[in-house]
């Protein structure tokens, strides 16, 4: 322990080389700035924050979408910017559509193509990424408001079957909160939808984050969604989905490692599913870090694209 909190412990032996070489000079830096209290509260830092973290990802996208195939549009679905996502030679004829939410604490855009192209080439399945509005200049319902803008919109060209919906991290949590939006409205249910390293609850902080770094600072998960929340009550089944009764939910592939600070949360989320009778795939895997697959690239991250395609492939209508 420092005086701001757990120190990373070794990593373990039983993770790839590839993965290996990216996760070691976390034991150097240690958790990521502070960046969600002070830097991202100032429009300057703020937008320089946000242009780095794009200028970061921008080498993995591009490898990414040539290996995999994917070209990559910008537009807007319902007046939500987004980008589109589609393998070059997906059949046109198929209707089936995949709706992701990006990572990023939902205040910078840390997984929109990292999170996608991978998807989108592995199964042929066209993917609309959703440019949400972030915090702390909206925070909820306004990411809310959006992903249900898009889902409706889809709802409008297709049928329910062949929509999937996924996230990463912070899109894991809108993820769930959209399922709960759309049961409230009683819009009919995606086919399934993805829940990789998220919370359900945002009122707790997880057992994993008493001995793990922070992903951002000294801020546990509650904490870093402070500016998120805004004035919402976080015990708001509509908030917290995990609150509510979540019945009636499609099949949910959830995701998490076991150097993930969300672990704790994902697995209550699996439990508050399974409770409600909901057809849920917990997959757990060994000494990695959060959200791995949006950002390492080693035979770890091929195995849960992989489970991810396999997921969606098996579970929408073409």
């Amino acid at each position: 322990m420092t005086d701001k909190g757990p120190v990373q412990p070794p990593f373990a032996m039983t993770v790839s080389a590839e993965a290996r070489a990216v996760m070691e000079p976390m034991l150097k830096q240690g958790s990521a700035p502070e960046v969600t209290a002070t830097l991202l509260r100032n429009p300057v830092t703020r937008a320089a924050v946000r242009a780095a973290a794009a200028n970061h990802l921008k080498p993995l996208n591009k490898g990414r979408a040539k290996r995999f195939g994917v070209d990559v549009e910008k537009g807007k679905v319902a007046g939500v910017p987004v980008k589109y996502v589609r393998r070059r030679d997906a059949d046109p004829a198929d209707k089936r559509l995949l709706i992701n939410f990006h990572g990023g604490g939902f205040m910078v855009d840390a997984g929109s193509l990292t999170e996608t192209i991978p998807i989108a080439g592995l199964t042929g399945i066209p993917v609309t990424t959703v440019l949400y509005r972030m915090a702390p200049e909206h925070p909820y319902p306004a990411a809310v408001d959006d992903a249900l803008a898009v889902y409706t919109d889809a709802l409008a060209h297709r049928r329910a079957s062949a929509i999937g919906i996924y996230g990463t991290s912070a899109g894991a949590c809108l993820t769930l909160q959209l399922l709960a939006r759309i049961k409230a409205e009683g819009l009919p249910m995606p086919a399934a939808a993805g829940f990789f390293s998220g919370a359900g609850d945002f009122t707790i902080v997880g057992d994993c984050e008493a001995y793990l770094p922070p992903i951002m600072g000294t801020r546990t998960a509650a904490e870093t969604m402070d500016d998120y929340c805004g004035a919402a009550d976080r015990t708001d089944p509509l908030f917290s989905p995990t609150y509510g009764d979540l019945s009636g939910l499609p099949p949910m592939l959830l995701m998490t490692s076991t150097r993930d600070q969300l672990l704790s949360h994902t697995v209550l989320a699996d439990l508050a599913l399974r409770k409600a009778g909901v057809d849920v795939d917990l997959r757990v895997y060994e000494a990695m870090p959060h959200a791995f697959w949006a950002w390492i690239e080693c035979p770890e991250t091929e195995i849960a694209l992989a489970a991810q395609a396999s997921f969606f492939d098996r579970h929408l209508a073409s």
